[in-house]
């Protein structure tokens, strides 16, 4: 790094860059791992929660746990699967985004094993920004959404078509968008195929 960073980041209080070297040396020294191993470290290592479920019972079970120990109250959800998990939990929910919601339960395109980031489209968040979800968002997954890199999540999506709006995040900051919230706090539920 050279001085003018350093001077810089010692007068925001921003270790950013060394963050993100200790992001790579650590998907470095991953790079042998299993995908779903070299994600959930790094995911975890971004500031994410991730709780791998053997099935949907288990799924349900931590989900209920993360709603009671965050005190969610009001969800955003449109999809009508994980409506059926809210219903279950007894939790109000809303099909629109709303300044009432105070957490977003919602799926992913794409889990990215390179470093560690849950890739968004309009599939998951409709036409909102992500920088407009609310402080706590839970995601919902399944390993086989696991890709190695960016590159192969494209393609995917392209051989998929009609995927727009693409953005991701990763532990608790979005990587792409201009805006984010830098108190939010990410839960992955990783649900075996």
């Amino acid at each position: 790094m050279n001085l003018f960073k350093k001077i810089v980041s010692k007068l925001t209080n921003q270790p950013e860059e060394e963050d993100n070297q200790s992001l790579e040396k650590l998907g470095d020294s991953l790079k042998n791992a299993d995908l779903d191993y070299k994600f959930a470290q790094l995911f975890t290592h971004s500031g994410g929660f991730f709780n791998y479920c053997a099935d949907e019972g288990e799924a349900l079970q931590t989900l209920n746990q993360i709603i009671k120990i965050e005190g969610i109250n009001n969800l955003f959800c449109w999809d009508k699967e994980l409506q059926n998990f809210l219903n279950v939990v007894k939790v109000p929910y809303t099909s629109d985004m709303e300044h009432s919601n105070d957490s977003a339960f919602i799926t992913c395109e794409y889990l990215i094993a390179y470093d560690g980031r849950i890739m968004l489209s309009h599939n998951n968040i409709l036409h909102y920004h992500s920088s407009r979800l609310p402080g706590k968002i839970i995601i919902m997954a399944n390993v086989s959404q696991i890709v190695n890199n960016l590159n192969d999540a494209m393609g995917k999506i392209k051989r998929n078509g009609n995927i727009k709006n693409l953005t991701s995040i990763s532990g608790n900051q979005s990587k792409l968008d201009t805006v984010s919230n830098s108190n939010t706090k990410l839960f992955l539920l990783l649900l075996e195929d």
